[in-house]
């Protein structure tokens, strides 16, 4: 959580939760390609690791999905709460993590969607060696995260290439591999 976490929490929440919902993330982000590249989810049970303000939560469960939002930060699952309630919204489970777990419990669900959150776990290899024991079997771990250049989301030197995030997943376990460059 270092670096990257004292980088995002330089800015204040309601920065951070305007930040997480501005029509700038939607232009970046393309979310109905990133839901139409994740198939269908309704009955599913999802994991979103780093939820934060529940932009893809709520996307998902609006799509069926069974949405767990996880994240360390009692400000995001008080936000999402209040949202939860202020706008009727399908419900979407809340889920207290801790910084080196997923708090998952064996085979518990379908996928695990991690956007923009990578590279602030720092022992990576065993809390994704934890992700995929929570996983089901043909279960899936999307990882969406910043490219490694100039752009949206933290400075480049916090932002990590996809063949090292691929070295990573493998060595905590994971098999097989699909990298897509073009979908964002």
């Amino acid at each position: 959580h270092g670096h990257a976490n004292e980088h995002m929490n330089s800015t204040s929440f309601e920065d951070l939760v305007k930040r997480f919902d501005s029509p700038e993330r939607d232009a970046y982000q393309h979310p109905e390609k990133v839901l139409d590249y994740i198939g269908e989810v309704s009955g599913k049970k999802i994991l979103d690791i780093g939820a934060g303000s529940g932009y893809f939560s709520f996307k998902l469960a609006a799509k069926g999905a069974d949405v767990i939002a996880g994240d360390v930060d009692d400000r995001f699952q008080k936000f999402i709460q209040e949202k939860m309630e202020k706008e009727n919204a399908p419900k979407v489970a809340l889920r207290k993590l801790p910084y080196d777990s997923p708090a998952l419990a064996k085979n518990e669900v379908d996928k695990v969607l991690i956007v923009n959150t990578y590279h602030h776990i720092e022992d990576r290899i065993a809390y994704f060696g934890k992700v995929l024991n929570g996983l089901k079997d043909g279960g899936e771990l999307l990882v969406i995260d910043f490219k490694k250049q100039d752009g949206p989301g933290p400075p480049v030197k916090m932002k990590m290439a996809a063949a090292f995030i691929t070295k990573e997943l493998k060595a905590a376990g994971f098999t097989e591999f699909e990298v897509n460059d073009s979908l964002l």
